[in-house]
């Protein structure tokens, strides 16, 4: 099985891409991110054409979450638990042949110590709380999505250029680690070692064509799923199209 985590940066936009991307690829199941749809909207006759179902949450311009199968997808969970209605909506969860698939689209937070990037902070630890109390480590359990934190040195173009900005910061980073300590495998780590990669680029100063990226996107996976890992791989040909998504898809192959 093939599971997929792109950022696509407003679905309706990207069909086209994503119809391009999908004759060349058997993807059974792809978890979206800022899909910037509200869900009378949302796509659901165009996946339908494209051999998927769908479960799916949104908003207009900002956030939304989705994940699209081609097999059963089972026990939905939208946000976390004690959200209210009107919370952003940044994760989606399900369980699709066996595995208990999370969906993030972490926050972004703005400058350091602002309400947004505390806000952050707070998600985080959610997130952590949210596997202790749902999820079992020697179940099969993959988290994905666009994390907004790049874990390692070789995860930016720039160590320099990027040391204590937004998104690499040592406060951001622990964060993160702290729900990799529930014992989430890095599946792209896992498959390619120290191989430096990225998965965002800025539209502006020429970052796609300088190689100037972040990865921030992962798909991280208990340690019994991490095992039935044969591939994991950052797939850069949506990103060369004309007016892409700004995020490339992560792709992971599994023997399920």
């Amino acid at each position: 099985m093939k599971i997929a985590t792109w950022n696509v940066n407003s679905l309706n936009i990207r069909i086209p891409h994503l119809a391009a991307w999908l004759e060349d690829k058997d993807i059974d199941v792809i978890c979206f991110q800022e899909t910037k749809t509200v869900d009378e909207n949302f796509p659901v006759q165009a996946l339908k054409d494209f051999g998927y179902d769908a479960v799916f949450m949104g908003q207009k311009s900002y956030n939304g979450v989705a994940i699209i199968s081609k097999f059963p997808i089972e026990d939905v969970q939208k946000n976390f638990p004690d959200d209210e209605d009107e919370s952003p909506k940044r994760m989606i969860a399900a369980t699709i042949k066996g595995v208990r698939i999370v969906n993030t689209y972490i926050p972004n937070g703005t400058d350091l110590w602002t309400d947004k990037f505390t806000f952050k902070l707070d998600w985080l630890q959610r997130l952590r709380r949210f596997f202790d109390d749902n999820c079992d480590t020697s179940k099969d359990v993959l988290l994905c999505g666009d994390f907004n934190v790049a874990m390692e040195d070789m995860d930016v173009w720039s160590v320099p250029a990027w040391e204590g900005k937004l998104h690499f910061t040592k406060t951001e980073r622990a964060a993160m680690y702290n729900v990799k300590q529930w014992g989430f495998v890095d599946l792209f780590r896992k498959m390619n070692g120290d191989q430096q990669e990225f998965s965002w680029w800025n539209y502006r100063e020429g970052a796609w064509q300088r190689n100037r990226g972040l990865r921030i996107d992962y798909i991280w996976t208990s340690p019994s799923l991490a095992a039935k890992c044969t591939d994991c791989h950052i797939d850069k040909t949506p990103r060369e199209l004309e007016k892409p998504s700004d995020h490339a898809p992560v792709v992971a192959e599994f023997r399920l």
